[in-house]
């Protein structure tokens, strides 16, 4: 028969009226005429959220001591969990002496010592110790450990201080450290190491990378990490911080090598945070002190680099913003005095209800673009427009399921041209536009579950420009795709319209399966009674006729996904392809892309674009994976970049190691070739699990 004692009076007669009783359970208690109470059998102690669990505990009332036969189970309240042969505590478990004890902190790290001194409740002193996240067989060493004279584990701060330890594998000494601090392994954040990367580059020659990470409060961190290598010392640093209304991250890097006589740096800041009123403000700031820094130490491939901070004000039925640009060119052909580098725009729109029906909406909005340059044309001009713009807009169905949507819009903008004779100084241009579509959906559903929706679509438009014609910013790059097949313009921006009478007309199908298997097709094409000079070939929106758009799409809930869009010409047939795939599992992940473009000597493009590109990683087994990345130009038979990772991971090791290709070659940046290696033995880095599978033990 078990029995239930409350050591209220007998084993804590002090600390128990003050704190709390602590509960026991066992098999037998009895009570010896020198005031020793013994317990025996499947014994467990509860107190303050501790769990003991023993063969047998002897309290003497007169040393106010637990004597302790294990095996011995502690459970503290940090999930913290405690194994000894026997030992001796006070009856609070906080203080005392352990034998032949193990420590497993968050079920990863396991300590195990001759004996451990329990101080306070808070350090567990831990005597010849070995330390290992691996799995511990009684015929052979663990894959790491580290074997230390003595180990101090400090359960408030959640820090492991190490005297005299040595790193071993397998039964081989590594290293051999006199002191050692590292976070226990339920530690989320705290100063010190990350893990290390090794870098074998082309050009850097072989070089390490150690991150050291430091904790600046619960809101605030910042990661230097020095980078040596023949050819380098680069330091390089991120910053980051949580504010109530938003937050900052500042990534950067400063290098002195021998590919450039001057000191090199760059740095990237984002930042978004939300303001009184509704308001929102946005800013992100990119600089490089010169064209090649950035790809020589693989840091990005941008070759335009863009600073912008914006403050955005949207509502349901209003929009204000306003935003500025800086670009800085990358790139060996251009020029930041004639890109324009400087790019400021604002815009207030908002809508509501017609007292006659439909929905009025209208706006205004300011934009300018800006040139260092003085000379007179493209590489100079600067050009500053003020408009303001109204429509209504109305949508009816109609008898026999037909849905007509009616559209009258009127704009009107005045230019500000400098720096540009072909052009006036100031010119004024007034565009009145309408537009008629009309929709006939058609559903069905067929005996497996699936609907079926298939959508007629006929759209009649009509815009004009009266006035003189302003110099092209904004609209240079147009392209026809499902998404603007039925708008009134399908220019990007306000400084180029299309003119004359357009008739639009598509179809589209989609499929929604029972299975959750959907597809959807469309195809259409432009008819127009005016040419439009300012599109190019490429766009697939010249001439009188557009090309005719074919897009698809199937999406499935088992995470694929394939998305193709053609525009094909009916004289020159194919202009543009592309198509994407993805697919991922829990094993599989895949992502391609391909892309055709025709030459267009309008658009920059001498040649014939033929490019694919991949990413895809699959999970091997339970401890290897792999990760691929390619680019390859197929119409110059050549691999822009390539990369490979290849990482094994178990229970207490993950290691990566990755090869990477970068073929882009210029005046300013050469090919180059990284090779990388890092690895970390996991149960110490702060906020990091053990994802890998147990190494099983042979019997």
């Amino acid at each position: 028969m078990r029995l239930i004692a409350i050591l209220l009076l007998l084993v804590l007669p002090q600390t128990g009226l003050a704190q709390g009783a602590a509960s026991l359970i066992a098999d037998q208690v009895r009570l010896t005429t020198d005031q020793q109470l013994i317990a025996s059998g499947n014994i467990e102690v509860l107190y303050d959220g501790t769990r003991l669990t023993a063969t047998q505990i002897t309290y003497d009332r007169a040393s106010d001591r637990l004597s302790i036969v294990g095996p011995i189970v502690i459970q503290l309240a940090d999930g913290t969990v405690v194994l000894a042969d026997s030992g001796a505590l006070d009856p609070t478990l906080e203080n005392g002496i352990l034998r032949g004890a193990r420590i497993v902190l968050d079920q990863q790290l396991q300590l195990a010592a001759n004996q451990v001194d329990r101080i306070d409740g808070r350090y567990s002193q831990l005597y010849r110790t070995v330390a290992s996240s691996c799995q511990v067989c009684a015929d052979q060493a663990p894959l790491w450990s580290i074997r230390a004279q003595r180990v101090v584990h400090d359960s408030v701060e959640q820090q492991l201080y190490f005297e005299n330890a040595t790193l071993f594998i397998r039964n081989a000494p590594v290293f051999w450290l006199p002191m050692m601090r590292l976070p226990d392994p339920s530690l989320e954040r705290a100063t010190g190491f990350l893990i290390p990367r090794q870098r074998n580059n082309t050009q850097l020659g072989f070089g390490i990378k150690v991150p050291y990470f430091i904790t600046l409060g619960d809101h605030r961190d910042l990661t230097l990490t020095p980078y040596v290598s023949a050819e380098t010392r680069t330091l390089e640093l991120i910053y980051r911080q949580a504010f109530r209304n938003g937050n900052l991250r500042i990534q950067g890097a400063a290098s002195d090598d021998t590919l450039e006589d001057d000191n090199r740096s760059y740095v990237f800041a984002q930042g978004a945070f939300e303001l009184s009123g509704g308001y929102q403000l946005d800013f992100d700031i990119e600089a490089v002190s010169d064209t090649a820094y950035l790809q020589d130490y693989g840091y990005s491939s941008k070759d335009r680099l863009d600073s912008a901070i914006s403050v955005t004000r949207a509502t349901p039925d209003s929009l204000q913003q306003v935003h500025l640009t800086y670009y800085q060119t990358l790139r060996d052909d251009e020029s930041n005095a004639s890109l324009p580098p400087l790019v400021a725009d604002a815009q207030y729109e908002t809508r509501q209800p017609a007292r006659w029906g439909g929905t009025l909406t209208y706006g205004a909005s300011i934009d300018s673009a800006y040139r260092y340059s003085s000379t007179d044309g493209d590489a100079g001009r600067d050009v500053t427009r003020v408009g303001g713009f109204g429509s209504w807009e109305e949508s009816r169905i109609l008898s026999g399921g037909f849905v007509a949507q009616t559209k009258l819009s009127l704009r009107a903008d005045y230019y500000a041209v400098q720096d540009d004779s072909s052009y006036a100084a100031g010119a004024v241009q007034v565009v009145p536009s309408s537009q008629v579509t009309l929709r006939w959906p058609l559903a069905a559903y067929s005996d497996s579950g699936a609907a079926h929706l298939l959508t007629p679509v006929v759209s009649l438009a009509w815009a004009d420009a009266y006035g003189d014609t302003p110099p092209n910013e904004d609209s240079t790059r147009s392209e026809l795709d499902r998404g603007n097949l039925f708008d009134l313009s399908r220019f990007t921006g306000e400084d180029a319209v299309e003119t004359g009478g357009q008739m639009a007309v598509g179809l589209t199908y989609t499929r929604i399966g029972s299975a959750g298997l959907d597809t959807t097709l469309a195809f259409g094409r432009i008819l127009r009674s005016e040419a439009q000079e300012d599109f190019t070939s490429a766009s697939g929106l010249d001439g009188l006729q557009s090309d005719w758009l074919v897009a698809g799409q199937i999406a499935g809930n088992n995470g694929f996904l394939f998305d193709a869009r053609a525009l094909f010409d009916d004289r020159d047939g194919l202009t543009v392809a592309d198509a994407r795939i993805a697919w991922q599992n829990t094993r599989v992940s895949l992502a391609a892309h391909y892309i055709w473009q025709s030459a267009d000597a309008a658009e920059n493009l001498t040649s014939t674009v033929s490019e694919w590109t991949v990413d895809a990683g699959v999970v091997l087994s339970d401890r290897w994976r792999v990760e691929l990345d390619g680019r390859y130009d197929i119409a110059a038979d050549s691999p822009v970049s390539a990369g490979i990772v290849l990482g094994w991971q178990n229970e207490c090791v993950k290691i990566d190691v990755s090869a990477s290709r970068s073929y882009t070659s210029s005046t300013t940046v050469d090919p180059s070739t990284t090779f990388g290696l890092s690895g970390s033995l996991t149960g110490f880095s702060a906020g990091r699990s053990a994802a890998g599978r147990a190494t099983s033990c042979r019997n």
